[in-house]
């Protein structure tokens, strides 16, 4: 295996892990480093690479919340906390599995362009700018045992915007917690409990589709990406959750409609093909 396509794939692992859990849209991140770094890798093989890869930031939320996760499972039925922390994730995912299966495909066809993903940072930017100017000092959940099933509900109805590109998942789940009147660190939390069984559900039914695209050759390419997006994932969510307790996400608003400027940039000049 090249270890300059090693390299490459680490590079990609570390923008796919650091961007996943952060209101930036890792997908708008990996296409533009994809190109700028021209891997040489067939577009259908780095489409599953990037799927593989945010497997490894997924495991990154298992493996920090691995206690929260066995003691919620374990006491479902049983313990009233841990029967509404799964209900709450289960109904903050039903949304997206049902709208996701009946409009992705329209959504890729449509929306994967570069006018629409600069449009998706700009305007999510300054969604972030309102929200933080609008949001209450003393939030009305403070706590992940406070959230109601009908706040779930509603954070998952808002989670499939990040289905349009360059919205982030991550953002709309986080800064729409908040506008409905969840606390930065509530949404935050809930937000990563809920990217499990989305991204593990989305991730496991694109490979499904791909799996004929997989070769033992891709195998350390594959490892490599997997375990770097893992280790800065691992980081990210760690150092967010501490982050959110005592800054806003005022910064990541103007990095985004920064960030929004340049895919415009590159969509007008040809230097990136956003609509693959």
């Amino acid at each position: 295996m090249d270890l300059v396509l090693l390299l490459k794939a680490a590079i990609m692992g570390v923008v796919e892990g650091l961007t996943e859990f952060l209101p930036v849209s890792s997908t708008g991140h990996l296409i533009l480093t994809g190109e700028l770094l021209k891997t040489g890798l067939p577009k259908e093989t780095l489409g599953t690479f990037e799927i593989a890869i945010q497997t490894g930031a997924i495991l990154a939320v298992v493996i920090v919340y691995w206690q929260r996760i066995v003691d919620a499972l374990g006491g479902f039925g049983r313990r009233p906390n841990s029967t509404r922390l799964v209900v709450n994730v289960a109904l903050g995912f039903l949304p997206a599995a049902i709208i996701g299966f009946l409009v992705y495909k329209a959504i890729k066809a449509w929306l994967f362009n570069g006018p629409v993903v600069a449009a998706a940072f700009i305007v999510g930017g300054l969604v972030i700018l309102w929200v933080e100017k609008r949001v209450q000092p003393i939030a009305r959940v403070r706590s992940l045992d406070e959230l109601a099933p009908v706040d779930a509900l509603k954070v998952g109805l808002v989670q499939c915007l990040g289905m349009i590109p360059g919205t982030s998942r991550s953002g709309a789940t986080i800064i729409g917690g908040m506008l409905i009147g969840l606390s930065r660190q509530v949404a935050t939390e809930f937000s990563f409990f809920l990217a499990i069984p989305t991204l593990i559900a989305a991730g496991g039914y694109s490979l499904w589709k791909t799996r004929h695209l997989l070769s033992s050759a891709d195998l350390p390419l594959f490892a490599v990406g997997f375990v770097v997006s893992f280790l800065a994932a691992w980081v990210c969510v760690r150092w967010l959750l501490r982050f959110v307790m005592t800054h806003t996400f005022t910064g990541f608003a103007w990095y985004r409609i920064a960030f929004g400027l340049v895919v415009l940039a590159t969509a007008l000049t040809g230097t990136v093909a956003w609509g693959d």
